[in-house]
């Protein structure tokens, strides 16, 4: 019995054994690799660290200590997963503070001036320059209290007045600011008109850009472009939220009739066109809806998914962004759709991968402008602006101005963003606003 008992614990020991060497022989467990970033913090939330490179690339880590943080870092991570986790974080005195350099890019011969501006500017002013907001009827009040980038101006705004009343609207603006204003509007054409809905204004509305193209192709889009630039900018207006450069052929689409209804080809040669004939006009002009809206999807009322692969996406709506960008687009808007292949928990307006597609995919150097977060897509999104600053916006469109200012501003108390990301932001938009001429025009 003892034989018996003595073999079968033999019997066990060598099985063990034998799967012991199994292992040790073919199984190696995967080495960790490291990297290493260098870059500024930009904020934190809960256990995520938030890091933007000179590139203006964002990166996020977990499990980094919330000791020591300084301007600038050296971060040694490992990646799991995507997941990046903290393995060791030094302050990086030798990395040169980029508020101090001068940025490459569309706005680079105007970054010091930027810069000089920023260093006489109060935290309030700072963070009412990444607020373009909707119109209110109380502006100058606003001004006193939340000194905006600027304004969006809705048909409401325009309607029953005469040019010289709305010169006189927009001169006084100005006047009540330190800052010089972005006036911006909608007027895309066709469905989308605010200044030509108003005969006092406009004769007739701007056609759409598909009644445009059938009349006479690419030259009459050109010829609208430079007209509707001169009547905007007699007005006062610098800034038109168009082109859309949304890719639909499809009539059931919801996006469809404010589009060219043509290819991805069209639509890239039209962006050419709008961007080449609006050069020197004053007016300055916005690619939307990057990356571009597809089948159907509205976020104005409730927030919307697409399934839309990585590989469609970039071959049929990614190229009229990019021949835009190449053609000196000053400003790119982002929607609020979640793609799945780019970004399963986030709208593209709140999602870094979809910023640093267009940073470091797309090479665009310019201002990078959230749709307004007060659409039924992400109103609800608690922290929406703090994500949107983080996320890689520059200009967050917002209704209610009071709320989104003080959201900033609480972030900033608790350390959610730092002034690090707020002055890096602000830089890149008071350089456009010299790029664009206004601070030479408008600045007191």
């Amino acid at each position: 019995m003892k034989l018996k008992y003595l073999l079968i614990f033999i019997g066990i020991a060598l099985c063990l054994l034998i799967t012991f060497i199994i292992i040790k022989t073919f199984y190696q467990p995967q080495e960790i690799v490291s990297q290493k970033v260098a870059g500024t913090i930009i904020g934190k939330q809960d256990n995520t660290l938030f890091l933007q490179d000179e590139n203006n690339i964002i990166y996020t880590f977990t499990d980094c200590s919330n000791e020591n943080i300084d301007t600038n870092v050296v971060i040694q991570y490992s990646l799991e997963n995507a997941n990046r986790t903290c393995l060791e974080q030094k302050v990086n005195k030798n990395i040169d503070n980029l508020l101090n350099s001068k940025e490459e890019g569309l706005f680079q011969d105007y970054y010091e001036l930027a810069y000089q501006k920023l260093k006489t500017m109060t935290t309030d002013e700072k963070i009412g320059q990444v607020l373009l907001a909707r119109y209110p009827d109380n502006s100058q009040e606003i001004l006193k209290k939340y000194p905006v980038a600027g304004f969006i101006f809705y048909e409401k705004d325009f309607q029953n007045k005469t040019t010289k009343e709305v010169q006189q609207q927009m001169q006084t603006l100005q006047t009540k600011t330190a800052i010089p204003l972005l006036m911006a509007v909608d007027e895309e054409g066709g469905k989308v008109v605010r200044v030509s809905s108003n005969p006092n204004l406009v004769a007739s509305p701007f056609l759409s850009p598909s009644a445009l193209y059938n009349q006479n192709g690419f030259a009459a889009i050109k010829e609208d472009t430079i007209n509707k630039s001169k009547i905007l900018k007699n007005l006062g207006l610098n800034l038109n939220l168009a082109p859309v450069l949304d890719v639909s052929e499809d009539a059931s689409d919801y996006i469809y009739e404010r589009t060219l209804k043509q290819n991805t080809e069209k639509v890239s040669q039209y962006a050419q066109t709008v961007i080449d004939a609006s050069q020197k006009t004053g007016v300055s002009y916005v690619l939307k809806h990057f990356p571009g809206y597809v089948k159907g999807i509205d976020t104005h009322y409730a927030a919307a998914v697409s399934d839309i692969s990585y590989a469609n996406l970039k071959n049929t709506h990614l190229p009229p962004f990019q021949t835009g960008i190449d053609h000196k687009a000053e400003a790119v808007l982002v929607n609020h759709i979640i793609y799945n292949s780019i970004d399963e928990d986030n709208p593209a307006s709140l999602s870094i991968n979809a910023h640093n597609l267009l940073r470091d995919d797309l090479n665009f150097t310019g201002v990078i402008i959230s749709d307004d977060l007060d659409m039924g897509a992400t109103k609800n999104i608690q922290d929406k602006e703090i994500k949107a600053l983080l996320a890689g916006n520059d200009l967050l469109i917002v209704t209610d101005i009071a709320e989104s200012f003080n959201n900033i501003k609480e972030g900033l108390l608790n350390n959610n963003i730092n002034e690090n990301l707020l002055d890096k932001v602000v830089l890149r938009i008071l350089a456009w606003k010299y790029y664009k001429g206004l601070m030479f025009e408008y600045e007191k």
